[in-house]
């Protein structure tokens, strides 16, 4: 008689799980180790933080009067960070089909992959630093040239991996009419790609906004520089309106650019009304149901 029992498999090792975890712990200690880690200044953060709060906002709260500069600044920072994008979009697109595998043969996608990762590895302050502010001097102009170039990288690499992840049909089928390589990729390939590249865009552009706030410490213009120059020179509660502002100004963009990059992804839905219907003849009444 054939036995029909099935051995139950053996559970999966946890070896490997078990080093891991060992080795992230051992290159965590080796990174406190190496930086020198002061334990008694990082217990007395909470209590510095709390008396920054203090200042700003509760001592003798914010700067109300100030209200109308700090929009002002806000205002530029946020011109700032869209001249940013906008160059890193113009600039990004183009690269990012070079940098696609199935668009361009292995050695270019290879170059301009490396070029991309080359530009994102450098933050936008060392950017404005190294290169803008010397040349155009302080200001806005510098800032938004830094913010475009390091969006380059960024909005370059997600461009191309949406493109290589594109259905092939419509491109054979551009090809299949006798069109060119610029006809297929305008028709076969860039419809495809351009409501996730935009969404790409506005994502950018709400890290743009803080990242202009970040670049006015540099004296790069925006509220960022107010913010530094209240600060360094105590006064807290014009320091506090404009941390308001920041905070406010942030969550209206991200709530916006949020509700435009799903209704472009997801698209809109057609609605059509009882008049419209019985004027079109359709076969459909306005409840949806089949007559």
């Amino acid at each position: 008689m054939t036995n029909l029992a099935v051995e139950r498999p053996a559970p999966p090792s946890s070896v490997g799980r078990r080093l891991a975890w060992l080795g992230a712990g051992l290159l965590l200690l080796v990174a406190f180790l190496l930086i020198e880690l002061r334990w008694n200044a990082l217990l007395d953060l909470p209590a510095g933080v709390a008396l920054v709060f203090y200042r700003m906002f509760l001592e003798h709260g914010p700067e109300w009067s100030y209200l109308g500069p700090a929009l002002e600044l806000m205002v530029e920072s946020i011109q700032i960070a869209w001249i940013g994008t906008v160059i890193g979009a113009i600039i990004s697109l183009p690269l990012g089909f070079f940098g696609a595998k199935n668009i361009t043969s292995g050695l270019v996608s290879n170059v301009v992959r490396q070029l991309l990762n080359a530009i994102r590895a450098i933050p936008e302050i060392l950017v404005a630093v190294i290169i803008f502010i010397p040349m155009v001097g302080l200001g806005a102009y510098a800032g938004a040239l830094a913010i475009g170039i390091h969006s380059i990288g960024t909005l370059g690499k997600l461009s191309a991996e949406v493109i290589e992840g594109i259905d092939s049909g419509p491109v054979e089928a551009a090809r299949a009419t006798g069109g060119g390589a610029l006809q297929v990729q305008r028709w076969g390939v860039l419809p495809q790609v351009m409501p996730e590249i935009v969404a790409f865009w506005l994502y950018r552009f709400e890290i743009n906004v803080r990242a202009s706030a970040v670049l006015g410490v540099l004296g790069a213009g925006g509220i960022g520089e107010a913010l530094v120059q209240s600060l360094r020179f105590a006064r807290y509660d014009r320091a506090g309106m404009a941390v308001i502002v920041i905070i406010v100004a942030t969550i209206l963009i991200d709530a916006i650019s949020g509700t435009v990059r799903r209704r472009i992804i997801e698209g809109g839905e057609a609605r059509v009304d009882a008049g419209e219907v019985e004027a079109l003849g359709s076969p459909l009444r306005a409840d949806g149901d089949i007559r």
